[in-house]
Parts: structure tokens; sequence; C-alpha cells
């Protein structure tokens, strides 16, 4: 991207940035190696620490320095991803991960779906303040309005992920579209407010433009970037999500239910229809439900193992390496936003 003029908004600049493409966390999929690629290319990625344990992420950031040639003591050019509920079932451990943060002073964390995030921040913001370090950006993910407001008027985050119903994972069971959402959230934002960026169902660089003219800083493309081999997705999860059209991304419970994910109220996942979701729709009990996931699992069947994905998953054909799909999606936002600027306006 060297000979390719850089995108400048806020988001580049809080970041030092070529490009406003995020590669969010997704736990499971976005390890060190992913991450410190987006990075690397001009975009930014996290890692999805999931259900990790402190031993696990340590390595995970450790191989996103050595990818990154960065210094032990330096700052890293990554972020962390956290969910909620999760950091919820053990104080004692989730202090330990998210000290790790201080520790390799990573740039930014990014937390989601949980019942009160707001001690999770003021614990980060106090080790961060006693660690003497430069300050961990705050990364809040959102699925309406009033969560929205939330996290801008009450927690004073440094940016706020406007998550649409299109996005694949975990999301709002009725949320609205991003179309919808985000400008809903923008013109809720004071001027001295956080940095808004979009996610939810973008496949290309036409997307991450439309955005930016909306007025976000940047965008967030999770599917987009399990079609890389920097993923830890399998080949088998890369087939279904190359093979699969946009009508085949659905939300349903039905594999947190085979999974034994509590998630908060309201909260459910996009991924492609397969048996697991047949059958649970069909009223199959839980309990064979449960073990007929978890054997498909261990197998890597993706009959039944989920495939998490937005409906932008039908405009995604091709894996390619990270480095490459920043790229692609930077040259043709820049293109479009070159275009859009041509555009005659008569009076």
């Amino acid at each position: 991207m060297a000979s390719t003029p850089a995108i400048r908004t806020q988001l580049t600049q809080l970041l030092g940035l070529k490009t406003p493409v995020v590669q969010p966390p997704m736990a499971f999929a976005s390890g060190g190696v992913l991450a410190a690629e987006v990075s690397l290319a001009g975009g930014f990625g996290f890692i999805g620490s999931g259900f990790d344990t402190p031993e696990k992420l340590r390595r995970d950031i450790e191989t996103a320095r050595t990818a990154l040639k960065v210094e032990p003591g330096s700052p890293l050019p990554i972020g962390v991803g956290f969910i909620g509920w999760i950091l919820d079932k053990s104080e004692t451990t989730s202090k330990e991960l998210l000290a790790l943060l201080v520790e390799y002073r990573v740039k930014a964390i990014w937390l989601s779906f949980g019942v009160n995030l707001s001690p999770w921040i003021q614990f980060v913001r106090e080790l961060n303040q006693q660690s003497g370090g430069p300050p961990i950006l705050i990364f809040v993910q959102v699925c309406s309005l009033q969560e929205a407001l939330t996290a801008i008027n009450e927690w004073k985050v440094d940016v706020v992920v406007v998550q649409g119903i299109e996005a694949g994972g975990h999301g709002a069971s009725y949320g609205l579209p991003l179309l919808t959402l985000l400008p809903l959230v923008l013109a809720n934002t004071p001027p001295n407010g956080p940095l808004i960026i979009g996610a939810g169902g973008l496949a290309d660089g036409s997307q991450v433009a439309a955005l930016l003219t909306l007025g976000a800083s940047g965008a967030a493309l999770g599917t987009r970037f399990l079609l890389s081999p920097e993923s830890l997705c399998s080949e088998a999860q890369r087939k279904v999500l190359i093979e699969a059209d946009s009508s085949q991304s659905v939300r349903t419970v039905a594999f947190d239910q085979a999974g034994g994910w509590p998630f908060p109220k309201g909260i459910d996942g996009r991924a492609i229809r397969n048996a697991t979701v047949d059958d649970y729709e069909k009223g199959v009990e839980i309990s064979v439900l449960r073990k007929n996931f978890e054997e498909a699992s261990a197998k890597g069947d993706t009959d039944r193992a989920v495939v998490w994905a937005g409906t932008g998953v039908g405009l995604m054909k091709q894996v390619l390496p990270a480095k490459d799909i920043v790229r692609e999606l930077h040259e043709e936002c820049l293109s479009r936003l070159r275009n859009a600027s041509k555009l005659e306006i008569k009076e």
C-alpha cells in the first residue's frame, strides 16, 4: 500500500493507520498472527480472547509481538477483545487477562456483550494510570442507540463500534440495520464525543466508503478476514463461507443452546444455516442437540459445527492473505470516494 495514498480519518489519526479498516476480535478465529498482519498492512487488528486463559492470551500476544517485530517493552499496535459475560465469570482470572494489556502495552481493548461493562472499563483505566504507560484506547461494541448513549455519556469510551443486525457472530436479536443505526448514533454523538465506526455485513471497500460518507471514522469487517490463511478457521469452514450465499446467513440461538454459551438476554448469533439450526427449529431435545454439536465440533464437521458469517458473505469468493484483503479494501474504498467526489451537483 506504500504507493497508494492513505485515507485520513479521525480513527487513522488516533491509531496511526494508513486505512480506516479494523479487523474485530473473533473468538476462536482471530489470533496473534491475523491481528499482526492486519496492523502491518496499515489497518488495525484485534486478538479475540474468547475463553482464553491468561497463559493462552500471553502466547497470542507474544506471537503478535514477534510478527510485528516489536521489541519487548515497546507499544504494540494491536488490540485485544473481551466478552463481558465471560469476564464476569471469574474476577481473579479476568483481572489477570486484563493486566496483560498493560504489561504488553497493547494499544486498545474491545469490550462487548456484558450486562454491565463499567467495572471492567474502570479497572483497565486504573491499571493504566498505575502503570504510567500510554493510555489503552477503549472500544465498546453496541447494538442499539441506548447502548451507544451509555458508552458515550456514562463510560466516556474512546471508540463506539456500532453493530448492525447484518453482522456475523453475536449481536442483537432484533437490532436495527447498520445504515439505520449508524446515523442515529452519529446524530446523538457530541462534537467532543468518541469516534464512531460501523460494523455488520460489510464485505468490500465500497461499503467502507459508504460508511465514511455517512460520517463514520472507520469500518470493522469480521467475516471478510475469516477468509484469510492467518485466521484460525479451518479449511472446511472457509469452504462453507466461499460457497455460501447471503440468504444462508441466519440469526439464531441454536448454536448458543448447543454450545451452552449463556449470552445476555436479547443476544443471538448470525451463522450459516446447517443441521444444528434445522434440528433446533424442529424442537430436538437440547441434550441431543448439544451432543451432536459437540461431536461435530470435535471432528470439524461443518454440517453441524458453527460457521459464523454476516450477510455480506455472498460477496466473498476468495481466500486471500490478510495484507491483501486490507490492500483490496483500501483501494476499493479510495476508488469509490474519488468517484463520489466527481458527482456533478446542479443547482
